[in-house]
């Protein structure tokens, strides 16, 4: 019996010895690694750099009252369309007590000034009727008259103007009503009734009474980095995204690159601009961000592969061509020669034809 149980265990660890050793050399045998696969196809290629921006009417104004005073009307609201000359809001002039003073000053002297000189005129008149003083005179009497007459309507016409903003010999071109300089669409209009308004004038920019844009000729206003601004031209193809508008693309055209960078974080950056076509359709506010995909270069129709399956070695590029897939793939290595990149693909110039698969990345075990 205990011979029996001394042969079995030897069996045992025979077999375990045998099991070990065949674990071993079958971990040593190398495995079959196998690779995605990729197809050199004809497609179109685009080298392209990104700005980051914000779209803004071209024409943007800011309305500011020409008199001092507070807004009595308001006409119009924020998102209404405006005309040019249409009447945006209406402002009461409240008189300045120093000019108030020597307006109505004026008027008192021009008053006692006429009363003067009509009664000189009168009495030259009735000596000329008589014959008794010459042309000349009467016509310098005239003359003195109606110059004191025009004196005292200019000094009352200052003294309305001051009071009330109007004068009364120009009562459609009054100041107290504020009209917009353009045609376009009311941004803002930061000021409520009741609120003072300044005038502007050389030493001061004044109240905004309302903000007008032409909304019909927008342009995107970005920045791009000094290592992309010496890439680009203007009038080159732009393609527009908007934060607020994400399914949708515009067309656009470079017409601005600043001739002076702006440090940003430690960055270098240009101002550029481009028109944007909007259709009809769609309605856009100002202040949308957006980026702008500027085309630096095109290439129609050429042979491309996933950049991925490239290998670089040196000043040489390779690419691995499938010649056999059974029972284990097979690659041939080939050199290629390589033209523009969008970051996915990339052109190949010779080496491959439409057709060729090419090794990509090595497959999982599973």
């Amino acid at each position: 019996m205990k011979k029996i149980i001394k042969i079995a265990v030897l069996v045992i660890i025979a077999l375990v010895i045998i099991w070990t050793f065949g674990l071993l050399w079958s971990n040593s045998q190398p495995k079959d690694v196998f690779y995605e696969t990729e197809k050199a196809e004809i497609a179109d290629i685009e080298k392209t750099t990104i700005a980051t921006g914000k779209i803004e009417p071209r024409n943007e104004i800011q309305v500011k009252p020409q008199i001092s005073g507070i807004i009595t009307e308001l006409y119009k609201e924020a998102g209404q369309p405006v005309a040019k000359d249409e009447v945006i809001a209406k402002v009461k002039v409240i008189p300045e007590m120093g000019e108030l003073n020597n307006a109505e000053s004026r008027v008192r002297v021009a008053k006692i000034s006429l009363s003067q000189v009509e009664a000189e005129y009168k009495r030259v008149k009735n000596l000329y009727e008589d014959k008794l003083v010459s042309a000349h005179d009467f016509e310098e009497a005239e003359t003195s008259y109606n110059r004191a007459k025009e004196e005292l309507a200019a000094a009352e016409d200052n003294l309305d103007i001051v009071k009330t903003g109007i004068s009364r010999n120009a009562k459609n071109n009054t100041n107290t009503l504020i009209r917009s300089t353009i045609t376009g669409l009311i941004l803002d209009i930061p000021v409520k009734v009741g609120n003072t308004v300044t005038l502007s004038n050389t030493f001061n920019d004044g109240t905004t009474i309302a903000t007008v844009a032409d909304m019909g000729d927008l342009i995107f206003k970005g920045k791009i980095d000094e290592t992309e601004v010496g890439r680009i031209r203007e009038g080159m193809p732009v393609i527009i995204t908007l934060g607020a508008l994400q399914d949708l693309k515009f067309d656009a055209k470079l017409e601005y690159i600043s001739p002076k960078g702006v440090e940003e974080n430690g960055a270098n950056q240009f101002e550029i601009k481009a028109a944007m076509t909007v259709p009809d359709t769609v309605t856009i506010r100002s202040g949308y961000s957006a980026n702008a995909e500027i085309v630096l270069q095109r290439k129609p129709k050429v042979l491309c592969v996933p950049e991925s399956t490239l290998e670089f070695s040196g000043d040489s590029t390779f690419v691995y061509v499938l010649t056999d897939s059974l029972p284990v793939q097979k690659f041939e290595r080939k050199a290629v020669e390589t033209g523009i990149s969008d970051g996915i693909k990339i052109q190949i110039v010779s080496g491959l034809n439409e057709g060729d698969i090419v090794r990509g990345n090595q497959k999982n075990e599973e």
